[in-house]
């Protein structure tokens, strides 16, 4: 059983990225408020979305958090959280109008207002639920030394992972992500997010080995044919992904790069954000979306976007 006074739940869903922008904002209110953080794993008993099959990836890293058990939802004051569908159009609509003349940090359960950072997270002191994507350092950036700390590998990486972090090391290395499955093969998904073209990252590399000098590129894609017959580079080149590398596990070696070019994409934004290179250059695509979506808050200041 649970202090309902004393606790914050983040609902976890999606990707890799996602997962960690829902932990982080969660951490970082939870231990504001001297709370218990739960995480809401429900999402991911009917993760079959777009032919993509996501995992629960937050027990690989070193976290601080307890799952939390969606039986015992009714000390919390909150619907019977075994129905995956409570966040659905018609219920998220009969949360809204109950408690629409409330101001959002007074609010039990509270969706994700907007694309943009919402500073008025930061007056919540009561118990919530969190339901979002949350895609802005800007919602854990007062503890990034704790999320850093935290979002590190649990268990020794396989061996394939600590081959390809010692030679990252010993050179000055630069991760390329190119995200592509299903942002190609779901047409929803396609329609929105879109995918970053080849001349997008001919001028990143461009900016990058200008400031640069003997740079070896590191290539990540969950289409890595398709990166070695597309992506020619008149420079030292590895391509890493490969099946036997978990995916949380790539996400640490590309954080190992000194430098970053990320794609439209959660998992290599992260990748670059826990880069603790203080001189990294990292290179992030001005077009985010295809569709209006505000991204303004979600590139760092320090990032340059083309």
């Amino acid at each position: 059983m649970y202090d309902k006074n004393k606790y914050i739940i983040t609902r976890l869903s999606w990707g890799v990225g996602n997962q960690l922008f829902q932990y982080a904002v969660g951490k970082n209110l939870a231990k504001k408020n001297n709370a218990e953080l739960l995480l809401d794993i429900s999402w991911f008993k009917n993760n079959n979305t777009g032919g993509t099959e996501w995992g629960f990836v937050i027990p690989k890293f070193n976290v601080l958090a307890k799952i939390m058990d969606t039986t015992d939802t009714k000390n919390l004051g909150l619907p019977n959280m075994e129905d995956t569908s409570f966040l659905g159009k018609a219920k998220r609509k009969t949360f809204r109008l109950a408690e629409y003349y409330k101001p959002l940090h007074k609010k039990k359960i509270i969706l994700e207002p907007c694309s943009r950072f919402c500073p008025e997270i930061s007056k919540i002191k009561n118990s919530c639920y969190l339901s979002g994507v949350w895609q802005s350092e800007k919602y854990f950036e007062d503890i990034k030394d704790i999320i850093k700390k935290e979002l590190t590998l649990r268990n020794r990486p396989t061996k394939e992972t600590e081959v390809w972090i010692k030679k990252i090391a010993g050179c000055n290395s630069v991760s390329l992500h190119i995200r592509r499955g299903d942002y190609v093969s779901n047409p929803i998904i396609n329609q929105k997010h879109g995918v970053c073209d080849l001349d997008y990252y001919k001028k990143a590399i461009k900016i990058i080995s200008e400031k640069e000098k003997d740079t070896i590129f590191f290539i990540f894609s969950n289409d890595i044919k398709w990166a070695k017959d597309n992506l020619k580079l008149d420079r030292p080149v590895y391509f890493v992904s490969n099946k036997i590398i978990p995916d949380y596990e790539e996400l640490i070696i590309m954080s190992k790069c000194k430098h970053n070019i990320i794609a439209n994409s959660s998992f290599s934004w992260w990748g670059a954000w826990l880069n603790n290179n203080p001189e990294k250059i990292v290179i992030a695509p001005q077009k985010w979306f295809n569709v209006s979506i505000d991204t303004s808050d979600l590139i760092p200041n320090d990032w340059t976007r083309i």
